[in-house]
This record gives C-alpha cells, sequence and structure tokens, in this order.
C-alpha cells in the first residue's frame, strides 16, 4: 500500500474529517508488528537526510498541524529525532510577540525556511493565521481569507528555489484527545504539558474542524501537498510520516559528492604521515 496515495489530499478536493479513520492502521495488526519496519524507515532517513546535507541541492521542510494532542512533538521525536542535528532543525511557532505582529505574518517564517541541504520542521506553523486566527476571531474574514493566496504563494517561491515541502495534518478524534489529557494528568513526567487552553480550545473543536478542512482543500498543491494522517494511533502515525518522507527523499535520487581533493595525494599524505608517527 502507498501511504503517500493514499493519505494525500488532491489539490482542489474537499476532505470531510468526519469522514476519515483516525484509527486506520493498515496491514499492521499492532505497534509490535509495526516495530521493525518503523525502525528499518527511520534509519533510512537518516541515511537519506546524510546524502541531503552533503549533496546541498535540494531542502526538505516539514509542517506539522494538528488539534491539541493530535502528537506533532511526538512525531518530532520519534520520527525526525533520527536525522543528524547538524542539518535538521525544528521551529515551534507560538502565539506571536509584539514585534512580529507590527510585521505581515509570514516576516516571522521566512527566515526559518530550510537552506539546500537542510531539513526544516514547522511545530505548527504559518498556517496558524487560517486555524487560530479565523477560529479566535483575531482578524475579520476579509483578512485571514487573503491568506490562502498569500500562503500558496510563500510555498511556491520556496519550491522554486528548491525545498521540498511536506504537510502533515495528524487527525485524532474527540475522544482520543480526551483520552490523552487523561493520561497527561495520570503521569507526573507529562502534567508540564497541560495547559489551560486545552480545554478552551476543545470547545471550539467543530470550528476547528471546519478550518482544517478549508485548509487542506485551498492549500494543498502539487509541489506542496497536504497529507491527512490518521493518529489515534501513535505508531502508526510515526509509520506513516516516516513512509511518506522516505518516499520523498528517495524520489529525490540522492547522491554523496565526489571528492573536492585528489584521493591519491590524500592517501599518500595519509601513509607518509602514519610513517612518521605522532609529532612530538
Amino acid at each position: 500500500m502507498s501511504l503517500r496515495k493514499k493519505f494525500v489530499v488532491e489539490p482542489g478536493t474537499r476532505i470531510r474529517l468526519k469522514d476519515v479513520d483516525a484509527s486506520f492502521h493498515g496491514d499492521y495488526a499492532s505497534a509490535e508488528h509495526a516495530k521493525e519496519d518503523l525502525a528499518r524507515k527511520v534509519a533510512r532517513l537518516a541515511e537519506l537526510q546524510q546524502k541531503l546535507f552533503a549533496e546541498k541541492k535540494h531542502a526538505l521542510l516539514v509542517v506539522l498541524q494538528g488539534i491539541d494532542a493530535a502528537g506533532k512533538d511526538g512525531t518530532c521525536w520519534h520520527v525526525m529525532a533520527a536525522m543528524n542535528p547538524l542539518g535538521t532543525y525544528v521551529k515551534s511557532f507560538k502565539q506571536p510577540t509584539e514585534q512580529e505582529l507590527r510585521h505581515d505574518f509570514l516576516w516571522r517564517v521566512h527566515p526559518f525556511a530550510p537552506g539546500l541541504g537542510q531539513v526544516a520542521v514547522f511545530n505548527r506553523s504559518h498556517y496558524e493565521n487560517v486555524l487560530v486566527v479565523r477560529v479566535h476571531e483575531l482578524a475579520p474574514k476579509p483578512v485571514w481569507s487573503t491568506y490562502y493566496d498569500t500562503i500558496n504563494a510563500f510555498e511556491t517561491t520556496l519550491a522554486n528555489a528548491g525545498v521540498t515541502i511536506l504537510k502533515f495534518f495528524l487527525y485524532i478524534t474527540p475522544e482520543e484527545q480526551l483520552e490523552r489529557f487523561r493520561q497527561r494528568l495520570d503521569d507526573p513526567a507529562r502534567q508540564w504539558k497541560i495547559s489551560e487552553s486545552d480545554y478552551t480550545e476543545r470547545a471550539c473543536w467543530n470550528q476547528y474542524i471546519e478550518a482544517y478542512e478549508d485548509m487542506l482543500e485551498k492549500c494543498s498543491t502539487a509541489h506542496a501537498p497536504w497529507y491527512v494522517i490518521p493518529s489515534n494511533h501513535k505508531w502508526f502515525r510515526n509509520l506513516a510520516v516516516s513512509s511518506i518522507i522516505e518516499a520523498t527523499l528517495d524520489d529525490m535520487k540522492l547522491q554523496l559528492p565526489e571528492p573536492s581533493v585528489d584521493i591519491d595525494e590524500i592517501r599518500r599524505k595519509y601513509h607518509q604521515a602514519a610513517k612518521e608517527g605522532s609529532p612530538h
């Protein structure tokens, strides 16, 4: 099964999230059943990212969005942690600062777009301006409704500069969200994640779903596709995201560059140094 084909939002199509099975887990019966494949894919990501970093002909931007507790942080930990931090970074976009609010909404985003050879992960992103801003009426509709075209133009600019963009909407049910809230309450190691806003935002669930559906329809493009990832099972979420990233990197036909030095000459110098021993 091609998870890339199964979960992609084809440009211009309307996704009804109520029709998506958030508990889907494909051909895998359990986390244990998927464990070996996931480990293999994560190891492959590390190998491919090394080639991307060395070749410096491509860049990768991974965008993670989802309702509270959908697993954005967990995806970073379990999938992106395989990559070398030398060429990978995660940027979280929280509530804008006063300075950021004095600029256009992409002003704070563009500096964190990946350069050639880099992988950037946006944990929340420029899409907050058609989600939170819309749901909480932080800007009037005539303003935020223009942001879809602005976002598409921004992503086209990145794509034209060699950035491949993958956008993952991590979809969970309200029942699963509440269960994860309970787990946080019961686990002292995770209580730091608890926020008053968890429950105020939960009250806006239906408004957020409508905003997400519009986002998916208006901003999934051939060069910057959205994928709706069933995420009630954390292990399957990780498997699906890693599979799609792996397939995308494979498509780049990444190659380690040829040495920039004369290897025979360097080998001669090495043997000479080894013969002379350590300097004193």
